[in-house]
């Protein structure tokens, strides 16, 4: 039997290389997207659903499609907004914005599936991506550090709440990834010094994260639950970061 999943932010970086990976041969995944031109390689069995994955109807627009193409498995929260403030130059109320903004995304996500899963009687999975910020942050990310701290902690209190139900909630704390905004925002000589945070020599690909989120979503991870784990080559473990100079 096949079987669907939700990504959103699925067009590029790491929510593309995870619609990739979740095609396997058979099944059906919903990518969410606002950009449509993001969705230009889509091939047959990709949905595409131009919309903002924090609004409500979206959402439920993106599990009724998934469960009339296969029984909804997973869904991947990866949609995000970076836009970097400060509490000392910028409007309080930008601050709080750019955190909802972030954090509403998982939050939709989430209460969608969970809310899906239960009405239909089917165990799924939900994985989160946050970020090493969330734990490690840099100047100038307090809205971005602060809501993938509290999404981990959502994926933690769901996973509490739900698991009984066959419901697990997992989240992937990427470090770096060689995506096209990593390309097109960052000189050579900032990608050198990016590369040697992490102790591997390098940042990681899309693919690399995206066969861990696949592996949350599995069948081989079925007593994983309320984790969130690092695709970092071990960043956050190496501490020093050169962002972090003034």
């Amino acid at each position: 039997m096949s079987v669907s999943y939700v990504v959103t932010g699925g067009g590029r970086g790491i929510g593309r290389a995870v619609v990739e990976r979740l095609l396997g041969e058979k099944d059906t995944v919903v990518a969410v997207e606002r950009d449509a031109d993001a969705l230009f390689w889509a091939g047959p069995r990709v949905i595409p659903l131009i919309g903002d994955a924090a609004d409500e109807e979206v959402a439920a627009w993106a599990a009724d499609l998934a469960q009339e193409a296969g029984t909804l498995a997973g869904w991947v929260n990866n949609a995000a907004v970076f836009r970097d403030a400060s509490v000392h130059s910028s409007p309080i109320a930008e601050v709080r914005a750019l955190i909802a903004a972030n954090l509403d995304l998982a939050v939709v996500g989430c209460a969608t599936a969970v809310r899906h899963f239960l009405a239909a009687g089917t165990p799924g999975a939900i994985v989160n991506v946050t970020s090493h910020q969330a734990t490690r942050a840099v100047p100038g990310s307090l809205p971005y550090s602060t809501a993938k701290a509290a999404v981990e902690g959502l994926t933690r209190a769901l996973a509490v709440e739900y698991g009984r139900h066959g419901i697990r909630v997992n989240a992937v704390a990427p470090g770096s990834v060689d995506t096209d905004r990593y390309e097109d925002l960052l000189s050579p000589q900032a990608r050198a010094e990016l590369a040697r945070l992490h102790p591997l020599g390098r940042v990681a690909v899309p693919a690399e994260v995206a066969s861990v989120v696949a592996h949350l979503l599995s069948e081989d991870a079925a007593f994983v639950n309320g984790a969130t784990v690092p695709v970092d080559g071990g960043r956050t473990v190496l501490g020093l970061d050169p962002e972090a100079r003034e």
